[in-house]
């Protein structure tokens, strides 16, 4: 497959020694000389081959807000931690590290975290903020300060595919005095804008077919009917549990209330706006961030389906920011949504940076999901960071049929365009090298990570509100990601009464299910449906019996999964396996 080369090498840098419960072998870091380049590359691909043309150098004046990241220490221990706390048999299970305990053990050194701080403060930047787990370090500072502190000249330069203009350094930042080691700075280039994984049927390029039987208008599907579908009208609400929502952008509490008021639907769950590096909340749109209206219908969906699946959670943390490595770390930092859902993807060049913050997540027994995308089979066209990632779990698409309004679960097809498949830079884990996993009918790799992992209902059946408009026809991975979230808050919920704790990090749990006898009465497997690329190479995966590059597992089966991964309620009969 023909992926971005650029963003293969760098999750290989990420993911070097972390490869217990999640990779093969790959060959330990260099050593690092006192004046030091970074680990991960700072530079766009089109910068790096001379591609894109250099238009002009950004103004000396020019404020920049970038991030220090450093690397994590002990890299084989953390590994080894991460296969014991998700192994049933280890008497390290579930025993989760507080933040404390995390950076006490994996971070840098508070002495060489303090010596980051002197050197930058030493070299004209101002530090704005701290993180409790040292694993960066916010600064700014005019691009002439930037420049002399690494080492670069920061211009503006036009892309080839679209001649849209964009800021980058002209070669790789260097550190000069400084024996600390650092990973990446961030915010050095924009060459990539994020995007969520949001369609409309009316500019889809797949459209597909829709016959939704939800008690939304036209039959399309409200978060109830999700709930109903998935789980059923059992105790569960999610009590006790808070879900954190990932976000490149603010959106408008009135349009929450709309959604709620044109559906009948309501809620009282607190939403609590977490804005990350002196974000201000603003609802805009992500790619037009100064001037433009509000572009809000994939946060209110995020927020209405996580709560529709699980009414009664404790409260939604809705975290905002420009920069994903620090509203990543910022949930890692909290350390209180124990069940954090993205429906965005974001430039590759970060994922040295983020990848040691999703271990984090898993170490502190925190379930991170995440949308595969809407644009089919993965290649250079369709793939977006981080779908690929060995430690989180990756939701695509289906189409589902349902008995009726508010009906159980009837019938479910994979959607056109769920995003699948492998990248050449991460190496397979553990748990999908199981027997059985990847076969000759599923087509998967047999040394890269496959994706997606689980699925659930994408297809274009689904209303949200965009600012102050009630607009339905939208669909896409965005949608079935908030509903697993949801959905595992309803797991924690009963794992938590059991005294097991948090599920976590579910992946290992997932793919050891999937191979036993219990498999059928856990997921709806699905095994009808292709997803062919909307654009570039390839010709799509095929749906198949277990795990396929389409829908993972599957989708939840209600009570089902959630006894294997959470163990039965008090005096509940386990279901027949059927």
């Amino acid at each position: 497959m023909k992926h971005l080369k650029a963003a293969a090498s760098v999750v290989n840098l990420a993911i070097f020694v972390s490869c217990g419960i999640s990779c093969s072998s790959v060959p330990p870091p260099p050593a690092w000389p006192f004046g030091h380049t970074m680990l991960a590359p700072h530079l766009p691909e089109t910068v790096a081959n001379g591609k894109a043309a250099m238009t002009g150098a950004v103004s000396p004046q020019q404020r920049l807000k970038l991030a220090i990241h450093l690397p994590l220490r002990n890299q084989a221990e953390l590994t080894q931690l991460l296969r014991d706390l998700y192994d049933p048999k280890s008497p390290s299970f579930h025993k989760y590290l507080s933040v404390s305990e995390f950076t006490e053990r994996f971070a840098v050194t508070a002495r060489d975290y303090s010596e980051v701080v002197s050197w930058a403060k030493a070299n004209g930047l101002t530090v704005t903020a701290k993180t409790p787990n040292r694993r960066l370090l916010a600064v700014e500072g005019p691009v002439a300060t930037v420049n002399r502190a690494f080492h670069v000249k920061v211009n503006y330069y036009r892309r080839p595919a679209d001649a849209r203009t964009f800021y980058s350094p002209d070669r790789e930042p260097t550190v000069v005095g400084l024996s600390v080691p650092l990973l990446q700075i961030t915010g050095m280039n924009n060459y990539v804008l994020p995007q969520s994984m949001l369609r409309h049927r009316a500019v889809a390029s797949v459209t597909g077919s829709v016959n939704a039987t939800g008690s939304g208008p036209a039959g399309e599907y409200l978060p109830s009917d999700m709930r109903a579908a998935y789980y059923g009208n059992g105790p569960l609400t999610g009590a006790g549990q808070t879900i954190g929502i990932f976000s490149f952008d603010g959106y408008l509490a009135s349009d929450v209330q709309l959604y709620y008021s044109k559906t009948g639907m309501s809620s009282n769950v607190p939403i609590k706006n977490v804005l990350v590096g002196g974000f201000s909340g603003a609802c805009t749109a992500v790619n037009s961030p100064t001037s433009s209206s509000c572009d809000d219908g994939e946060q209110v969906l995020d927020i209405v389906n996580a709560i529709g699946m699980a009414p009664g959670i404790k409260q939604i943390l809705f975290y905002e920011g420009s920069s994903n490595t620090e509203i990543l770390n910022q949930m890692a930092t909290d350390n209180v949504a124990k069940v954090l859902s993205s429906s965005w993807g974001w430039n590759p060049a970060d994922a040295a940076s983020d990848d040691p913050i999703f271990q984090e997540f898993a170490a502190q027994g925190q379930s991170f999901v995440s949308a595969s995308g809407d644009d089919g089979e993965f290649n250079s066209s369709t793939y977006s960071f981080p779908g690929v990632d060995p430690y989180i779990t990756q939701v695509g698409g289906t189409e589902l049929t349902t008995t009726g309004k508010g009906g159980a679960w009837s019938a479910e097809t994979a959607w056109a365009q769920s995003g699948g498949g492998y990248d050449s830079g991460t190496p397979i884990p553990s748990w999908q090298q199981l027997p059985g996993v990847v076969n000759s009918s599923n087509l998967g790799s047999t040394t890269l990570r496959n994706s997606p992992d689980v699925a659930a209902e994408a297809n274009f059946d689904n209303p949200t509100v965009v600012n102050g408009s009630f607009v339905t026809g939208y669909g896409g991975t965005s949608f079935a990601t908030p509903r697993w979230a949801g959905f595992l808050a309803l797991v924690n919920q009963q794992s938590v009464a059991n005294g097991k704790g948090t599920v976590g990090f579910i992946n290992p749990a997932l793919y050891n299910l999937g191979i036993s006898s219990s498999y059928s009465g856990s997921f709806h497997d699905i095994t009808s449906g292709s997803n062919p690329p909307t654009a570039g190479d390839g010709s799509g995966f095929n749906a198949v019996r277990g795990y396929d590059l389409v829908t993972g597992w599957g989708s939840p089966a209600g009570v089902g999964l959630i006894n294997q991964l959470a163990g039965t309620r008090a005096g509940q009969r386990a279901p027949v396996t059927r």
